[in-house]
């Protein structure tokens, strides 16, 4: 987000995507536990700063562009009423996020209509692209919504991926113990994505990976 300062306000805007998603994440995965009797019903669903927010995923959204909420352990969320259950729990944060995006970028091309979609890549928005502020504002909140959607789908601890990768496995086997020891218990995963943001290549290489990611989606918008 600080490489967006140049672009004060769509600098704010990315800032407000960051903690739509966070309040999206944890909104969607208390509520799918509950739904799916995963959870006490008694439980609030509402978000809990403390628990929510991971102070590195907040570095990483400064200077990689984008970040990620605070780990959920695969501990947290019971296999015993079936894997798709677990599964379910920890994909349902990153889908919303991506969800509301979709919905976002559908309102981007009809009140915007042209091809700047089909030439950008997520990276520009991260950036600050300039643009007129209405416009600036709804795509910097659909593409912000985006990467933090697609990132937390990869399946690397403390990312929402590795707990969809876990819970989908009938016996996770030692390979999947040892990154969950190092990649978790470790914080090696955070190291690693920390690297990612910091190292250059151009620009982040966390950057150049939602990029990648993203594509599709600019593609079928554009």
């Amino acid at each position: 987000m600080l490489f967006a300062l140049g672009e004060p306000i769509a600098f704010v805007a990315l800032v407000v995507a960051f903690l739509l998603g966070l309040l999206l994440r944890s909104f969607a995965i208390r509520m799918t536990a509950r739904t799916l009797h995963l959870s006490d019903r008694r439980e609030s669903v509402s978000p809990r700063p403390r628990e929510d927010i991971d102070p590195f995923g907040a570095v990483a959204a400064a200077v990689g562009g984008m970040g990620w909420g605070k780990v959920v352990s695969v501990d947290e969320v019971s296999r015993r009423q079936g894997r798709g259950r677990a599964a379910a729990v920890f994909a349902a944060g990153p889908l919303a996020c991506i969800l509301v995006s979709q919905i976002l970028f559908a309102a981007y091309v009809v009140l915007f209509p042209r091809d700047l979609l089909s030439v950008i890549g997520l990276s520009d928005v991260l950036r600050g692209l300039p643009l007129p502020v209405g416009e600036q504002v709804l795509l910097c909140l659909a593409v912000g919504l985006l990467s933090f959607g697609l990132l937390a789908l990869i399946p690397v601890p403390p990312l929402d991926g590795f707990g969809i990768l876990w819970s989908a496995q009938r016996s996770p086997g030692p390979g999947m113990q040892w990154m969950r020891l190092w990649f978790e218990d470790k914080n090696l995963g955070v190291l690693i994505l920390l690297i990612f943001c910091f190292f250059p290549l151009g620009g982040p290489i966390l950057m150049a990976i939602l990029n990648v990611l993203g594509l599709p989606f600019l593609l079928l918008w554009g």
